[in-house]
């Protein structure tokens, strides 16, 4: 099965409250660019991402943090996707330090969605990738 898969560090600059707390948007923000990785490989086009059926947030995030955002199909049709998300927080900023980070090992699950990526017939040009989508 592929699974689209997307490591970044929140910055300084992601932090939006106090004590470098990164607001919930910017998970969000990774789950889009999951999805669209998703169509690229399954259609050739970026698609639209329609809608979330559901999301959670399971822990906080602080700047510093690496997470690690993954999706993938669960149900294909003619031209929507079903696709679960799941993000990660793979390695932690040590408070007061200013280089300091664990390592987390398992990896914490920080939120989780599902949502539908619909993608027009017109702009479909077939499956990108060899591997399977589901």
């Amino acid at each position: 099965m592929y699974k689209a898969v997307q490591r970044v560090r929140m910055s300084a600059k992601d932090a939006h409250y106090g004590g470098g707390l990164v607001d919930g948007a910017h998970v969000i923000h990774l789950f889009g660019d999951v999805a669209t990785e998703l169509m690229v490989a399954s259609d050739g086009d970026e698609g639209l991402f329609r809608t979330y059926e559901h999301v959670d947030f399971l822990a906080p995030v602080f700047s510093g943090d690496w997470i690690e955002a993954v999706g993938w199909y669960t149900k294909m049709g003619s031209t929507s996707r079903l696709c679960e998300f799941e993000a990660y927080k793979y390695a932690e900023a040590v408070p007061g330090s200013a280089s300091a980070v664990n390592w987390c090992d398992p990896p914490k699950l920080i939120a989780k969605a599902t949502g539908w990526l619909v993608v027009p017939k017109k702009n479909s040009r077939g499956k990108q990738i060899k591997e399977d989508l589901m």
